[in-house]
């Protein structure tokens, strides 16, 4: 029984004849292009997955050169059996007899699979190198058993990722609190694949920003043959607050001073997420001048915070009493202020 050929080099966009600095960069360049933490496309961790396949084999240089004399009159499709001899390579890429494969990337945690079988990768990566992961290195007659036994399971596939979107509020994210979600996930019932609300507590980590991402393991698709479920990728949105706005881990604020305040200088209240902090406006600010505020940002993750930007807006009375006008009449007649330029 035979298995779709892959074209690894065609996965990672590089020539047959590419050095092994060449794979790396083209490895890490599309492992970060299509990693489900950062691309949202339904498409993507299959073909995240795909490409960590092709650098498992085409890393390591005697994976490689025996892709390369098996592969030599295949295109990516077509169905191969082991060529004649295959069976008979007994080579251990474990780590030492019984092994278990050390080398063995699983990004997305599913583990080894059964005796002869890399789990999460396709059927010809199982078929023609799967028992060097999951096998210990046996090679020989044995070897040929253990992909011949293997076969039966090469049903079995991981669920796929889930992804949603939620949106917390900016004291969420200060905090650190857990938010009760609900999400629609698949199951399967009867035989039949189902849609179906599941809700979850979800613990949202301090440092979390616009745009992050939450995984929670395990609590996507059900898989089908016997597979691991998949994740549940979470979307992090923070509303939209009416005093802050969010930059990265700063927040940034309006404050609002009156035209004396600004000209004389003055103690005034500014507002944080965790209550009004006294902060000095020098004499002679403009409209328009920011203060910082150390510390009085979003938590970074790390134990620290980023910070808060105040930016100053002179403000003026709508309406003014007798003594206010006859004030700032005076004030217009001495000063020779011109802010316009001369």
């Amino acid at each position: 029984m035979g298995v779709e050929y892959e074209d690894y080099y065609s996965v990672l966009g590089v020539d047959r004849d590419a050095s092994q600095d060449e794979i790396q960069k083209a490895y890490k360049k599309k492992a970060k292009k299509y990693h489900p933490d950062v691309n949202d496309d339904p498409e993507a961790e299959d073909m995240f997955k795909k490409v960590n396949e092709a650098y498992q084999v085409l890393k390591d240089p005697e994976k490689r050169r025996r892709y390369d004399q098996m592969g030599q009159n295949w295109n990516a499709g077509q169905e191969v059996d082991p060529p004649p001899g295959w069976e008979n390579v007994n080579i251990n890429f474990g780590g030492g007899r019984g092994g278990g494969g050390a080398g063995f990337e699983d990004i997305f945690g599913g583990g080894r699979g059964g005796r002869g079988q890399a789990e999460g990768f396709s059927d010809f990566f199982n078929m023609f190198f799967g028992q060097e992961f999951g096998g210990g290195g046996r090679g020989g007659a044995a070897g040929a058993r253990a992909r011949q036994g293997g076969r039966g399971q090469r049903g079995r596939r991981k669920g796929r990722t889930h992804r949603a979107e939620i949106t917390v509020s900016l004291e969420d994210v200060y905090h650190g609190r857990e938010r009760t979600v609900a999400v629609p996930v698949t199951k399967i019932s009867g035989g039949q694949r189902v849609r179906e609300r599941k809700t979850y507590k979800v613990k949202i980590p301090k440092g979390t920003t616009e745009g992050s991402k939450i995984r929670l393991a395990g609590q996507g698709d059900e898989g089908s043959g016997g597979g691991q479920a998949g994740d549940l990728l979470l979307k992090i949105h923070i509303a939209d607050h009416p005093v802050f706005d969010v930059d990265g881990h700063d927040l940034r604020t309006e404050l609002a001073v009156t035209p004396w305040e600004a000209a004389l200088g003055a103690k005034v209240e500014v507002p944080t997420v965790d209550g009004e902090v006294s902060v000095s406006v020098p004499a002679g600010t403009p409209s328009g001048r920011k203060l910082r505020l150390r510390g009085k940002g979003l938590p970074t993750g790390d134990g620290e915070h980023g910070d808060l930007y105040a930016q100053l807006s002179i403000e003026v009375p709508d309406e003014l009493t007798d003594e206010e006008r006859e004030l700032f009449e005076r004030l217009s007649e001495v000063s020779d202020f011109e802010p316009r330029g001369q």
